[in-house]
């Protein structure tokens, strides 16, 4: 039986165990990165899975899984960011960070289970290139509020961009296989 939260639940904590472990070793020295850098980090993210997808090798080992799951924690770091754009400290302590990513990933689950009431985990159906695709296309949106200095007529802004992608590489690492390995 398909159960959406539990699966959910499996990826976000191992996003966040490999996330927490990376901040125990490096800090948050991605506390520097200014948000256009962050969706920059994020498009390469995407662009190479894409690219992974096309031509079915990867010469460097780290395969389209890794991809995804930097997806997921650059997506936090840039909500973290949009929220601390005016705190001039690079600096956070470990359990700062282990609340504020918890924070923001229950906040992006909430959004994905209201989506996914209204859409029938249409996902489920879904290719995993039609996945990047929507990444992909979300990193243009992105790009384009930034280039607009985050200003925008009628669309959603930077943070539910950052949620949806989030939420997309979520459904990819479900769809290949990392909630049932851990």
């Amino acid at each position: 039986m398909i159960n959406t939260a539990a699966e959910y639940n499996s990826v976000i904590n191992y996003c966040k165990d490999l996330f927490l472990k990376k901040t125990k070793d490096y800090g948050t020295a991605w506390r520097i990165m200014r948000p256009s850098s962050i969706t920059d980090q994020i498009y390469i993210k995407a662009q190479r899975i894409r690219t992974l997808e096309v031509k079915k090798i990867s010469k460097v080992g780290e395969g389209v899984l890794d991809e995804y799951i930097g997806i997921v924690n650059y997506c936090v770091i840039a909500m973290i960011q949009l929220d601390l754009i005016h705190n001039e400290g690079e600096n956070l302590d470990y359990a700062t960070v282990e609340k504020v990513y918890t924070a923001k990933t229950e906040e992006t689950r909430e959004l994905m289970f209201a989506k996914n009431h209204d859409y029938g985990e249409a996902w489920r159906d879904m290719r995993i290139t039609s996945l990047t695709d929507l990444i992909l296309m979300k990193l243009h949106r992105v790009k384009q509020i930034e280039d607009n200095d985050g200003q925008t007529l009628i669309s959603e802004g930077l943070k539910a961009n950052y949620q949806d992608m989030l939420n997309y590489a979520v459904f990819a690492l479900i769809k290949l296989g990392l909630a049932e390995q851990n």
